[in-house]
Parts: structure tokens; C-alpha cells; sequence
């Protein structure tokens, strides 16, 4: 039999297809309960857990993090001293023989609620260390802790990202809205057995902030438990209990997060992202941004930018300034790869989040297209959604392909409607955004002209479906990449592919567009 071709970009823009929900699988799955054996602590203090790797801006460098110590929960919590407790890591090339050692920094984070019925919470000390100067693609072995205490974590091992150049990650997975559910650890399952060399988690981490709100249902029921709570209080036991289950995975390979609304959690004095800020060590620094919301790092041939959607965003702010700065700089000889992410979509023909940040396509889809942006990656709608190249809804042959994979499994199940489903389409106050305005347009050409919803699936959609999974981006040379999107149903079945397809750049094509629309402008 012959093999089946996949299709490329360059044979687009394609007829839209729908794939709905398979009757025969569930919607989604419960959370799991805080002692399942996933979710377990495996070592006692003062010994290293949720051990996790992330990037730095450089691949000569990476970060490692942990956690030590007991966190408290209650009326009355009391945060731990990090000052008592050293952030040591401790590494080399071969196993068992650690010739280097690096220190770095501690801290301890609380979420707070004075509310009566509401437990307060503060953190374990958690580490973060940068090991610097590394080579690239080698492997190195390290074990981190206090050896001061006789505390240090058994041995792990990572490999380094590729240098820049004609050198690319081996795969690079894409989640996002992972969630602790049965669903999830179907996906983790099936993420780990592709083999990735690097994890771009595209926003809503552990959903905490449901755990104990929504009796495990997934009901968005706050005020049904906690009548009197003017804030939605949330469950940062989650949040350990997610470190120990990804511990197993992120502890060999590093994993780039971005903030999405369910890591806002806000808490007294209207303090948020406390979680988020604290436990994840991203390049910010290195990259120049300086703030955690938005940073960019490069692996091998790919220039990566993680942008925030929770954060000014408007062309007058900070990011955007970054941005155009951080865009300006790359340089497409060593880098020819641009990826972007960050959590909502700004294409998305679901019902869910139709239109949700449309401000921000507004502010920013012009600075992208014009430096050449190859892929986007989005969360917040739990779907698979794939886009033909577009730019300002119409279909652009030098426009990013937009990918939406907020499919990881978290409680609020997978979503099935269509904004262009008989009845399903949004009304214009429907669908506000945690932050920014709302700029809900309805289109002006096209077969929706003088309309808020299409009538058919958008032509820039090229292929959606309501199904649980992940995705795998190999990228091949300068000009092709291998996307493939895995249904977790998709895992006990041999050689099937939920989505498949090669991302062709064409830069001579492109790049002459770009230079002429911002000459013009």
C-alpha cells in the first residue's frame, strides 16, 4: 500500500473541515482526588520535589527549579524563612560525577483571604538556579537540593538545546489547558511516549482555582459553596500536586509556560498571578522584557516569543514596545523559525471565547505579520483548531498559521459548539474578557459581510474537531515543519494521526510583501 502524502501549506488554502465529537467518548473526566498516587509526594523534607526544567534566552544555558519544605494551609499560615535552605545544583557530563556546582535563588509566595470560610495558603520554598556556559545538544547529569543537608535529589539527567543555525529541537510538544483530570494524564501519557525534546505550555496550568469550587464537576460554582466570598478562593494544594505529576516529565525536558486566565487568581489587596509569578522561572531578563508575563528564548534554528494576553497589551504599553524590539533583533540567517504563543486565540470559530481578544489582534497582528511570524500557538478553547495562513480575517498565503490546541483535558470538558451553528452564535455581550476591552467587529466583505457570526465554518479554517490531545512540531530545515496534532484516543490506535500537515516558510515571497506593506505605512 502506498504511504499516504501529507499535505503542505503551499497546497492551501484548504476547503474547511469539521470533525465533531466522537459519540462514542466522553465529554471529559473528573478531577483526580488529591491522593491519587500521581499526585503524591514521593520524598520528605528537606529532599527537592517538582523538580522542573525551563529554557533560558540562550541554548549554552537552562534553568532548573524545585520545591522543599511543607506548605501550610488554613486560618493561620506562617511562611517559611527561604533563607534557611540552600539552592544548590550540582552537575556534569557523566553519570554519577558532578564537576560543576551553582547557586541560585529562593522564595515563598502566599494566597491570602480574608473571608470567613476561606483557607489562607503559603507556599514551600521554592528554587530556582541558572546553569550557565553549558554545550549545546549534550547531555548533562545533575541532582539539586542542599548538600549542606545532606539533602540532595536523586540524579536526573537533560540535553541541552541545539545552538542556532541549521540545528532544530528534536520535537517540540504543544499543550495547553492540562488541568488534573483523567483526560490529562491520558494526554501527558501520550505526549511522553512521542518523545519531545522541549513542552511550550500554552496557558492554564493546574486549575487550582476549581478544585474545591466546583465540587469536581467542572460547574463554574463558586457562590454556591461560599456564599459570602467576594473572590473565587482557590486550592493552591493544586498546584503542588500538578508539580508532582508533571515532575516525571519536566525534570528531563525544559517546559515554557504563559500565563492564561486561570493562573490569574486573585486574592486579597487585588494581588494576582501570585502562583504563576513565583513558581515558574522563565528568561524574562535574558531576553530584555524583564517581566515574567512576556519573554522570547531561541532553541537551535527557532526563535520562540511568549506573549501575555493578561497584560497590557496596546501599542502605548511595554510589551508592545518589547515586541517591536525583540522582533527588530532577530536575525532570520541564524533564527528562521518565529513562533509566537500565548493563551487565547485571536482566530477561533468555536462558540467558546468567540472574539474574546479581539483587542489584541487589533493592537498586534499587524507587527507580527509584517516580521514574518511563521506559527502561532493558542489555548483557552478546549479544542483543536488549525487555520489556513490568514491576516486581518482573510486568507494570506505570507499570513501565520494559527493553531489552537487547548485540548490538554482539563475539568470543563472539551468544547462541541460552533459559532456557526444553527443558534450558537455568541451575542455580542457574550464572551468579556478577563482583561482589556471589547472590540467585537462584525466582518465587512466576505460571505459574513455586515455579520458578527459566519453562516458555515470561517474559509480561513481549515480543520476543527472536538477532541482531547496534544501536539508535536518537528522542524525539518529552514523552510519545513512537521505538524502533527495526537487525539488522545488516537494513542491505542497504530499509525493514526488526528492532524497532519508541513508548514512551508516561503521568506522570498514573504519577506518582499512585508517590506512594501510597512513602507506603505
Amino acid at each position: 500500500m502506498a504511504a499516504r502524502r501529507i499535505p503542505t501549506t503551499l497546497d492551501g488554502p484548504f476547503r474547511p473541515v469539521t470533525r465533531r465529537l466522537d459519540p462514542s467518548l466522553r465529554r471529559g473526566s473528573d478531577d483526580l482526588p488529591i491522593d491519587h498516587p500521581r499526585l503524591a509526594r514521593k520524598v520528605r523534607p528537606p529532599f527537592p520535589e517538582q523538580i522542573a526544567l525551563a529554557a533560558s534566552y540562550s541554548p549554552s544555558s537552562i534553568w532548573v527549579s524545585w520545591i522543599t519544605g511543607d506548605a501550610q494551609i488554613g486560618t493561620n499560615v506562617t511562611p517559611a524563612d527561604p533563607s534557611t535552605v540552600a539552592s544548590e545544583v550540582w552537575y556534569g557530563e557523566e553519570s554519577g560525577k558532578y564537576s560543576f556546582l551553582e547557586r541560585g535563588t529562593a522564595t515563598v509566595y502566599s494566597q491570602l483571604y480574608p473571608f470567613r470560610g476561606l483557607l489562607n495558603y503559603t507556599s514551600g520554598v521554592i528554587h530556582h538556579v541558572r546553569l550557565q556556559g553549558l554545550k549545546t545538544a549534550t547531555r548533562y547529569y545533575y541532582k539539586c537540593g542542599d548538600s549542606s543537608l545532606m539533602a540532595l535529589s536523586k540524579e536526573h539527567s537533560f540535553v541541552t538545546l541545539p545552538s542556532c543555525g541549521p540545528r532544530y529541537p528534536h520535537r517540540i510538544a504543544v499543550i495547553g489547558d492540562l488541568g488534573l483530570t483523567s483526560n490529562s494524564t491520558s494526554t501527558i501519557d501520550h505526549l511522553s511516549k512521542n518523545d519531545p525534546s522541549m513542552i511550550l505550555m500554552v496557558g492554564d496550568l493546574s486549575y487550582a482555582n476549581q478544585y474545591l469550587t466546583t465540587g469536581g464537576k467542572g460547574a463554574p460554582c463558586f457562590s454556591c459553596a461560599f456564599p459570602d466570598a467576594p473572590i473565587r478562593e482557590t486550592y493552591q494544594p493544586r498546584w503542588d500536586a500538578w508539580g508532582r505529576f508533571m515532575e516525571p516529565v519536566i525534570s528531563k525536558i525544559p517546559m515554557m509556560v504563559i500565563e492564561g486566565n486561570h493562573e490569574i487568581e486573585p486574592q486579597v489587596d487585588g494581588l494576582t498571578f501570585k502562583s504563576y509569578l513565583a513558581r515558574f522561572a522563565v528568561p524574562s531578563q535574558e531576553c530584555g522584557s524583564n517581566s515574567n508575563f512576556y519573554y522570547s528564548f531561541n532553541a537551535g534554528g527557532v526563535h520562540f516569543i511568549m506573549l501575555g494576553a493578561y497584560v497590557d497589551y496596546n501599542m502605548t504599553g511595554a510589551q508592545y514596545a518589547w515586541l517591536r524590539t525583540d522582533l527588530h533583533h532577530v536575525n532570520r540567517q541564524v533564527t528562521p523559525w518565529v513562533v509566537a504563543a500565548w493563551h487565547p486565540p485571536w482566530y477561533n470559530s468555536y462558540s467558546s471565547h468567540y472574539q474574546e481578544f479581539e483587542c489584541m489582534r487589533q493592537e498586534m497582528e499587524g507587527l507580527l505579520y509584517n516580521h514574518g511570524v511563521d506559527i502561532v500557538f493558542s489555548g483557552h478553547v478546549h479544542a483543536y483548531e488549525r487555520m489556513n495562513r490568514v491576516f486581518n480575517y482573510a486568507l494570506d498565503p505570507c499570513g501565520p498559521v494559527y493553531i489552537t490546541v487547548g485540548d490538554g483535558g482539563n475539568i470543563e470538558k472539551v468544547d462541541v459548539e460552533f459559532a456557526d451553528d444553527n443558534r450558537k452564535c455568541p451575542s455580542e455581550s457574550d464572551n468579556i474578557p478577563e482583561y482589556g476591552g471589547v472590540c467585537h467587529l462584525n466582518f465587512t466583505s466576505g460571505p459574513a459581510k455586515g455579520k458578527f457570526c459566519w453562516e458555515t465554518q470561517p474559509e480561513w479554517s481549515a480543520f476543527r474537531e472536538s477532541s482531547f490531545g496534544h501536539g508535536i512540531l518537528e522542524v525539518i530545515n529552514s523552510t519545513y515543519a512537521l505538524w502533527t496534532w495526537h487525539r488522545n484516543q488516537d494513542a491505542y490506535k497504530e499509525s493514526r494521526k488526528g492532524d497532519q500537515i508541513y508548514i512551508v516558510r516561503q521568506p522570498e515571497l514573504c519577506f518582499m510583501k512585508s517590506a512594501k506593506i510597512t513602507s506603505e505605512n
